[in-house]
């Protein structure tokens, strides 16, 4: 059992019955191509549970996590937290096209919501700062297609400036 799994009798037997719930854990392997929570970083959500009279239960709060990617300009290291707010419906037997989740007998695993939460809030495409403008030009100067001969030369190809084509 979790640190997202919930044990929710009291909410089964009262509907009606609104409890808040804090819970945090790591969640393994949660990231995008270009964003991830690190390994072993605390997952948490601050939800309130609330019972219907129809067995589903209601889970409204907000989801956080911390993120590391890459600049997609720079490359630099980015660091930052997403925070995601939530509401969503747990029930016994969900339709595999309902957008709902799962309920298990009186417990409540918030994994599932929570890892979904998290994976859609992640930057797609993150940048260290608004006006990041990219590589150090210094670091990476621009050549010309039109003058050639200002790029350094690679010394991968020195061999082919030595090749003559003459067909004499």
């Amino acid at each position: 059992m979790g640190p997202f799994v919930v044990g929710i009798t009291t909410e089964r037997k009262s509907p009606g019955v609104q409890r808040r719930v804090q819970v945090a854990g790591p969640i393994a392997d949660l990231g995008t191509s270009a964003a991830v929570v690190p390994e072993g970083a605390a997952v948490a959500a601050d939800v309130v549970l609330e019972a219907m009279t129809d067995g589903r239960i209601t889970v409204t709060g907000t989801v956080s996590a911390p993120y590391e990617g890459e600049c997609r300009r720079c490359l630099e290291v980015v660091d930052g937290e997403v925070v995601v707010d939530v509401q969503e419906v747990f029930e016994r037997h969900p339709d595999a096209d309902a957008e709902t989740y799962a309920l298990d007998g009186d417990q409540l695993d918030l994994e599932p919501m929570v890892r979904d939460a998290v994976l859609l809030a992640l930057p797609l495409a993150p940048l260290c700062r608004e006006g990041c403008a990219g590589p150090a030009p210094d670091a990476h100067p621009v050549v010309s297609a039109d003058n050639p001969a200002e790029a350094p030369a690679d010394p991968r190809w020195a061999a082919l400036r030595e090749l003559r084509f003459d067909r004499d």
